[in-house]
């Protein structure tokens, strides 16, 4: 079973990450049912529900690049660790708190800020590690597998086990949350890395400033076509797919009348769709090519929009919701591939925050859009605004996919 999971090809230290991954991903996502429940627990206020998710965005956007700079400098092991003891102190904390019965909504909000400042030290570290563990041909089937690990722990197994706990205790899903992040630090600790070579002429002896390697690292990205693009597109399909999921609760509920069952059912139904995905990357990956994986997978991102934009009943909404899921976590998988091989070593902490600026302010940018155009033109209006602009998009990048599928690192 493990020979099957994690190939003996691809190293005790992939097995190592992936077993870290996997149950982070489990804390992660009891964390997910847990936060809100805990955030509405303290307050009546919408705005202050909606800043607590953004707290833990915000982050990405304020630290995202010089967390890749770091990442790029210094032991990337060390500094995963370190970022993941920070936030399990944090947690820790916020358990104290809540045990103690000092627990209030300011102190809930500062507990998410700080958890995402560390979230983002350590998620932009750990996507570099996997490049430096597997070779160039095994890296779709290791980002498959920590997507696996994403959907079943984060996605499916985490919030309901969350929401269990919380309704057992308030403290226990975040001490749950501590123990799997002080687990996930003690595997990580197993992998061995072979140290990043240092840039092509720098002298090691003369301190570089900050804004020097992010301006390098920016330099490199937009200098270099296939990653350039690539950013471009992750940042619009991001908001164009924003714009109708951040109403999707409203479009369930008042739109297709489907009740608070029935949108739990659609993000379920997203989940396993992704799950069977996810593990059928392999052979998908050995009979097609990368570049038409990508053409599949955000045609089919184009289609989804209009197809949402369509439905009248549930079951269809649900079918939707299922095909999304599906070529949507393929997608995720090919593109952190085809990024991971475009990219020196050297530039893959810069360059992966960078493209997390990109989910993340396209999901903002998205979001906002949506808001406004069903506030204003309805519940389907999103849908039609993803559909044009995802279209449009395609369209211009499409001849250019064949390139970006198959770049290598100088």
């Amino acid at each position: 079973m493990v020979e099957a999971v994690a190939p003996a090809r691809m190293g005790t230290g992939f097995r190592w990450l992936m077993s870290a991954s996997w149950v982070s991903n489990i804390g992660d996502g009891v964390a997910l049912a847990a936060g809100p429940l805990l955030v509405a627990s303290q307050t009546s206020s919408a705005m202050l529900v909606a800043l607590a998710a953004m707290l833990q965005r915000l982050p990405w956007l304020v630290f995202g690049l010089w967390a890749g700079v770091l990442a790029d400098r210094l032991d990337r092991r060390r500094l995963v660790i370190v970022a993941n003891l920070l936030r399990a102190v944090v947690v820790a904390a916020l358990c104290v708190v809540i045990v103690t019965g000092h627990v209030n909504i300011g102190v809930v909000l500062a507990a998410m800020l700080l958890m995402g400042v560390a979230e983002v030290f350590a998620d932009t570290t750990s996507q570099t590690l996997l490049p430096m563990l597997v070779r160039p041909a095994d890296l779709g089937t290791g980002n498959a597998r920590l997507q696996a690990g994403f959907l079943t722990a984060n996605q499916l197994v985490g919030p309901p086990l969350g929401a269990a706990l919380f309704a057992a205790g308030a403290a226990w899903p975040f001490a749950t949350q501590v123990l799997t992040v002080l687990l996930a630090v003690l595997l990580v600790s197993k992998v061995v890395l072979t140290p990043v070579p240092p840039a092509v002429g720098a002298d090691l002896a003369t301190p570089r400033k900050v804004r020097h390697d992010i301006a390098e690292g920016l330099r490199w990205i937009w200098t270099n076509p296939p990653v350039r693009t690539l950013a471009l597109v992750i940042l619009v399909f991001n908001a164009t797919w924003a714009a109708p999921w951040g109403i999707l609760v409203k479009y369930s509920l008042d739109y297709l009348h489907m009740g608070p069952v029935g949108y739990g059912l659609l993000t379920t139904a997203a989940a396993v769709g992704g799950l069977i995905g996810t593990f059928s990357y392999g052979s998908l990956e050995r009979r097609w090519s990368l570049s038409a994986l990508m053409k599949v997978c955000l045609t089919l991102e184009v289609l989804f929009h209009l197809a949402l934009a369509l439905a009248t009943t549930g079951w269809a909404a649900m079918t939707i919701l299922f095909v999304f899921g599906a070529y949507s976590f393929v997608w995720g998988t090919v593109s952190n591939t085809v990024r991971q091989r475009a990219t020196p070593t050297r530039f893959q902490g810069r360059v992966g925050s960078v493209y997390m600026m990109c989910v993340f302010g396209g999901i903002v940018v998205g979001n906002a859009i949506g808001g406004v155009l069903a506030e204003h033109w309805g519940l389907t209006a999103p849908m039609w605004f993803g559909f044009v602009g995802a279209g449009v998009t395609l369209v211009l990048v499409w001849r250019q996919l064949a390139h970006i599928a198959h770049a290598q690192a100088d």
